[in-house]
Protein backbone atom coordinates (compact mmCIF):
# COMPACT_ATOMS: atom_id res chain seq x y z
CA UNK A 1 0.00 0.00 0.00
CA UNK A 2 1.35 3.40 -0.78
CA UNK A 3 0.03 4.91 2.88
CA UNK A 4 -2.66 7.31 1.22
CA UNK A 5 -6.00 7.66 2.67
CA UNK A 6 -8.71 5.73 1.42
CA UNK A 7 -11.81 7.70 0.33
CA UNK A 8 -15.02 7.57 1.83
CA UNK A 9 -17.60 6.56 0.01
CA UNK A 10 -20.74 7.94 0.86
CA UNK A 11 -23.69 5.23 0.42
CA UNK A 12 -26.94 4.58 2.35
CA UNK A 13 -25.91 2.81 5.04
CA UNK A 14 -23.06 5.00 6.00
CA UNK A 15 -23.32 6.40 9.15
CA UNK A 16 -21.91 9.97 9.48
CA UNK A 17 -20.53 12.54 12.14
CA UNK A 18 -18.61 15.33 11.87
CA UNK A 19 -14.80 14.98 12.40
CA UNK A 20 -13.42 15.83 15.81
CA UNK A 21 -11.71 18.50 14.57
CA UNK A 22 -15.11 20.04 13.07
CA UNK A 23 -18.06 22.33 15.12
CA UNK A 24 -21.38 22.56 13.57
CA UNK A 25 -23.47 25.01 15.43
CA UNK A 26 -25.62 27.86 15.38
CA UNK A 27 -23.69 31.50 15.07
CA UNK A 28 -25.28 34.23 17.52
CA UNK A 29 -23.17 36.54 15.97
CA UNK A 30 -23.54 35.54 12.12
CA UNK A 31 -27.39 34.48 13.14
CA UNK A 32 -26.72 31.15 10.98
CA UNK A 33 -25.81 27.91 11.20
CA UNK A 34 -21.84 27.72 10.86
CA UNK A 35 -19.21 24.52 9.66
CA UNK A 36 -16.19 25.55 11.53
CA UNK A 37 -13.16 23.30 10.74
CA UNK A 38 -9.56 24.08 11.17
CA UNK A 39 -8.73 27.26 8.76
CA UNK A 40 -12.07 26.89 7.18
CA UNK A 41 -15.46 27.96 7.79
CA UNK A 42 -18.41 26.43 5.91
CA UNK A 43 -21.94 28.49 5.35
CA UNK A 44 -24.30 25.53 4.57
CA UNK A 45 -27.84 26.96 2.91
CA UNK A 46 -30.97 25.95 4.54
CA UNK A 47 -31.06 23.04 3.00
CA UNK A 48 -27.74 21.66 4.34
CA UNK A 49 -29.06 22.75 7.77
CA UNK A 50 -31.70 20.69 7.65
CA UNK A 51 -29.26 17.82 6.55
CA UNK A 52 -26.53 18.74 8.42
CA UNK A 53 -29.00 18.41 11.28
CA UNK A 54 -29.54 15.08 11.45
CA UNK A 55 -25.70 13.74 10.87
CA UNK A 56 -24.99 12.31 14.75
CA UNK A 57 -23.07 8.92 13.90
CA UNK A 58 -26.32 7.11 14.66
CA UNK A 59 -28.47 7.44 11.62
CA UNK A 60 -27.81 5.83 8.68
CA UNK A 61 -28.09 8.23 5.07
CA UNK A 62 -30.84 6.37 4.49
CA UNK A 63 -32.65 7.27 7.54
CA UNK A 64 -31.44 10.65 6.73
CA UNK A 65 -33.56 10.76 3.02
CA UNK A 66 -36.30 9.30 4.49
CA UNK A 67 -36.88 11.65 6.96
CA UNK A 68 -36.12 14.17 4.76
CA UNK A 69 -38.83 13.15 2.17
CA UNK A 70 -41.13 12.52 4.81
CA UNK A 71 -40.78 16.34 6.48
CA UNK A 72 -40.76 18.16 3.05
CA UNK A 73 -43.04 16.02 0.80
CA UNK A 74 -40.84 15.68 -1.93
CA UNK A 75 -39.86 12.46 -4.24
CA UNK A 76 -37.31 9.93 -2.29
CA UNK A 77 -35.27 9.86 -5.05
CA UNK A 78 -34.98 13.81 -5.36
CA UNK A 79 -33.85 13.87 -2.40
CA UNK A 80 -31.60 11.26 -2.60
CA UNK A 81 -29.16 12.14 -5.08
CA UNK A 82 -28.55 16.32 -3.36
CA UNK A 83 -28.16 14.28 0.30
CA UNK A 84 -25.40 11.60 -1.04
CA UNK A 85 -23.95 14.38 -3.23
CA UNK A 86 -23.59 16.92 -0.54
CA UNK A 87 -22.06 14.57 2.10
CA UNK A 88 -19.89 13.16 -0.25
CA UNK A 89 -18.55 16.74 -1.04
CA UNK A 90 -18.09 17.35 2.85
CA UNK A 91 -16.73 13.84 3.70
CA UNK A 92 -14.10 14.63 0.45
CA UNK A 93 -13.08 17.58 2.21
CA UNK A 94 -12.75 15.65 5.59
CA UNK A 95 -15.52 17.43 7.45
CA UNK A 96 -17.28 14.16 7.58
CA UNK A 97 -16.52 11.01 9.24
CA UNK A 98 -17.49 7.10 9.36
Amino acid sequence: MNGAPQRLLVTGSSRLRFAPHVKFRHDETRGRWVVLAPERLLLPDDQAVEILKLVDGALSVDAVIDDLARRFEAPRELIAGDVVAMLQDLADKGVLAP
